[in-house]
């Protein structure tokens, strides 16, 4: 898959059209749109996480440290300069966020993607902690990750208290702009999506015309694993 990011308008579009075409082979090789840093739970430093993403040959990806964009920030410098002194092909680096919610009164994980970093309001997401109350409800979070310009996405949809056939449904309902499909929930060496999960989420996403997302959920310093 080939997206002409200069021809875009916004990042959200941008990522938008890459989500369209996302399939069961983007991860980890193309794209990776979930994996955190040493400024959240992950090991790896986001200047090390940028120099293998680099190495890999990714296209695009998204650093979701959970409650924090400090990890991003970091990221994002080192790659204005890696591009300012190397001629090195260099991927598309999006904000992202990883965001405890209350949906169905369980507890979910809403991924914030391609908004505004400094829109106040995503200023209760990114204070190293879970929000409390209205701000801890997935409507309010989608709301708030929109209002910001960015895309909102169901993470590992099939990891939670509740269905996913129950999940999928309330946050489409909530405005959900997609769900993390293609997913390894197992762990397998080398990484590859779970097959009877994805193929589930897959006919889900169809029914309400959700996006299709995909990331590894890396912690560890291997951005091709999870652990």
């Amino acid at each position: 898959m080939v997206v002409n990011f200069a021809r875009t308008s916004t990042s959200a579009n941008i990522l938008r059209e890459v989500f369209q075409g996302v399939d069961a082979y983007s991860c980890p090789q193309l794209f990776n749109f979930h994996m955190h840093t040493v400024h959240s739970d992950g090991r790896l430093q986001p200047t090390a996480l940028i120099e293998q993403a680099i190495t890999i040959g990714l296209e695009g990806l998204a650093i979701t440290d959970h409650h924090t964009i400090d990890g991003y920030y970091v990221a994002q410098a080192y790659l204005e300069k890696v591009r300012e002194y190397s001629r090195e092909n260099t991927p598309y680096l999006w904000s992202g966020v990883e965001i405890n919610a209350n949906l169905l009164d369980v507890e979910v994980h809403i991924l914030a993607y391609a908004f505004e970093p400094e829109h106040p309001s995503m200023k209760p997401y990114v204070q190293k902690k879970p929000a409390v109350g209205l701000e801890y409800q997935a409507d309010k979070i989608i709301e708030s990750i929109h209002a910001a310009g960015g895309l909102a996405v169901l993470a590992h949809p099939a990891r939670y208290k509740r269905s996913h056939t129950e999940l999928i449904p309330a946050a489409a309902a909530r405005g959900i702009d997609g769900v993390e499909t293609f997913y390894a929930y197992n762990n397998p060496k080398p990484w590859k999506p779970s097959p009877v999960e994805t193929l589930q989420v897959q006919h889900l996403a169809a029914e309400y015309q959700l996006l299709n997302t995909c990331g590894t959920d890396t912690h560890g310093l291997n951005l091709l694993q999870r652990l």
